[in-house]
């Protein structure tokens, strides 16, 4: 019998859907029938990936957008199966990052009206007033399914408004019983249904923005997550290389410009002090950033002149965001960095003023690199953060893919990875923890050629449901290697506890209620549940070896979690 949930499959298939992340329950009957008539038919849909813990399923989901652009589908179970999404969502859509959820609806009849009519006690418990609210502070679209005639129309439109910059989740939902209707397959010209196009700078626009990038003494770009779109890295850099612009990478999501490029300044995250380029910049362009700086820790000069580039320059979904910027430009960043570089053909720069800048910033680059190399040496008492992420970066090779939520450690990873290759690190992009393990198996799905590495502290780490993680690797075949940043607790609160009383009675008792139980396993909780390889490392003298040790068992197929004991806080 061909159904809504048979339409609603083959749609996902039409449209390009890989994978389905699927937690299923007592609303998915009618599509548990057709993926299985599917499979007995050869009839080709998108592979089914069983998700024992939906904030798994949603970070996969996650992960595996954000390496290819193209999103995936995550069923879960009714009100229940949505709000165990929690976090995930949150990171989704404050990415910006390309996701389909469905989930059922309870019946709606209860007395055998209708096939799938309820039948089962918790079809009462689990209806809710306003199933969609939950998700409508998450997700650029929401819509119930009330019919198979077209449900396909819905699906291509969610993923065309999924797709469309700004990026983000969307969601539908289905009752059973609508989802049980027998209806006529309707064809759908995928074609038809494509995102928008992207946006440009307003011609008149452009030369403006050139005109004070040439006159400028000190001009900056400072970025987030303009690498999400690897050409535009290549025309960022031909920029930067044009009028010797340096580039400042602010709370980076992804690989934004090549950390060894002498126009490379650095990062920031919430490190409490002044970079000195922004602050001595006259010409800043923020482009893909939301937090291009924290005012109260680093910001640029009043008199510096600020240009805004961004799929989402208002941050409608931000209640509380502004920058002081000449211009807000709702544009892509690869086009209208095509634009800038076209019209900069034309122009002749100052070649003094670019010469005597690229020299000045070529130096700075050094003594910064000079700087992140010393913070690398061996302490033989402890394993520091900058030893370890060194470590990590050469045992890697080319074909490798960073994830980086350590927490804490966001900076030391960025700054002694040093990625310099799109499409090589990727950070959660949000603020919920536990993006690591999902994604790394997104990660890995997308790419079965790569070699994925995460890096998390042990809150993240354990925030990410490493037990379901583990096993749906081993299941799946989607081996990686997973390091723990151990510091036996939460380092994030003590931090942000002394930002705002430096001297109070947490730090007079040292008392900040964030410690962890010191013998906890972490590792092995992976090895139990998906056969990983597991191993505690406390030694610096150990660290090369037992990271070489495990990418060999990544490399032979067998996932590995390597629990590194650094200070603790």
């Amino acid at each position: 019998m061909y159904t809504t949930s048979t339409a609603f499959l083959e749609a996902l298939q039409e449209a390009g859907v890989s994978y389905i992340f699927a937690n299923f329950g007592s609303d998915h009957p009618a599509i548990i029938e057709s993926l299985t008539d599917a499979a007995n038919k050869n009839k080709e849909l998108p592979k089914v990936i069983i998700s024992p813990h939906e904030f798994v399923a949603m970070s996969a989901a996650h992960g595996y957008a954000q390496l290819t652009g193209e999103p995936q589908g995550v069923i879960v179970h009714v009100e229940c199966g949505t709000q165990n999404l929690g976090g995930a969502i949150h990171n989704a859509f404050k990415a910006k990052v390309p996701v389909l959820v469905y989930a059922g609806a309870s019946p709606y009849t209860q007395e055998g009206e209708l096939t799938g009519s309820r039948n089962e006690f918790i079809h009462w418990y689990q209806d809710v007033n306003d199933q969609r609210g939950i998700m409508r502070g998450y997700t650029k679209y929401d819509n119930e399914i009330r019919t198979g005639k077209n449900v396909k129309q819905l699906v291509h439109r969610s993923l065309q408004i999924s797709k469309s910059e700004p990026q983000g989740p969307v969601y539908l939902m289905g009752p059973r019983e609508t989802m049980e209707e027998e209806t006529e397959r309707v064809e759908i010209d995928s074609s038809l249904w494509t995102p928008v196009s992207p946006s440009a700078l307003p011609v008149e626009n452009v030369q403006e923005l050139v005109s004070h990038l040439l006159k400028a003494n000190n001009p900056l770009v400072v970025t987030s997550y303009l690498g999400k779109k690897e050409a535009a890295v290549e025309e960022l850099v031909k920029l930067a290389e044009k009028l010797a612009i340096p580039v400042f990478e602010s709370v980076p999501q992804t690989m934004n410009f090549p950390a060894d490029h002498p126009m490379h300044v650095g990062y920031q995250w919430n490190e409490d002090k002044q970079h000195p380029v922004l602050a001595k910049a006259d010409v800043i362009l923020a482009i893909d950033s939301d937090v291009p700086w924290i005012p109260v820790k680093n910001k640029p000069s009043e008199d510096a002149v600020i240009y805004y580039i961004d799929a989402d320059p208002l941050k409608e979904d931000m209640p509380l965001w502004y920058i002081p910027s000449r211009r807000f430009h709702q544009a892509d960043s690869l086009t209208a960095l095509k634009q800038i570089n076209l019209a900069l053909e034309k122009e002749s720069p100052d070649e003094s003023l670019v010469s005597a800048r690229r020299e000045q910033i070529t130096a700075f680059h050094s003594e910064m690199k000079e700087a992140v190399k010393n913070a690398e040496q061996l302490n033989r008492d402890i394993i520091t953060p900058e030893y370890l992420t060194a470590c990590v970066r050469e045992v890697m090779d080319d074909n490798t893919i960073i994830l980086n939520e350590a927490i804490t450690n966001y900076g030391v990873v960025t700054s002694h990875i040093g990625a310099t290759r799109p499409g090589s690190y990727f950070s959660s992009g949000a603020g919920s923890l536990g993006w690591n393990g999902g994604a790394a198996l997104g990660m890995k799905l997308a790419h079965p050629d790569k070699t994925v590495i995460s890096l998390t502290g042990d809150g993240s780490y354990l925030f990410s449901v490493p037990s379901v993680v583990h096993t749906m690797a081993e299941q799946y075949e989607t081996p990686f290697l997973t390091i723990i940043y151990n510091n036996f607790g939460w380092n994030a609160p003590k931090h942000s506890t002394l930002g705002v009383h430096p001297e109070g009675i947490a730090k007079q008792s040292n008392q900040f209620w964030i410690n962890f139980n010191p013998n906890s396993q972490l590792a092995k909780v992976a090895e139990a549940a998906g056969n990983a390889y597991a191993e505690v490392v406390e030694e610096p003298g150990r660290v090369k070896g037992a990271l070489e040790t495990a990418l060999t068992h990544v490399k032979n197929g067998r996932s590995a979690v390597l629990d590194v004991r650094i200070p603790k806080v």
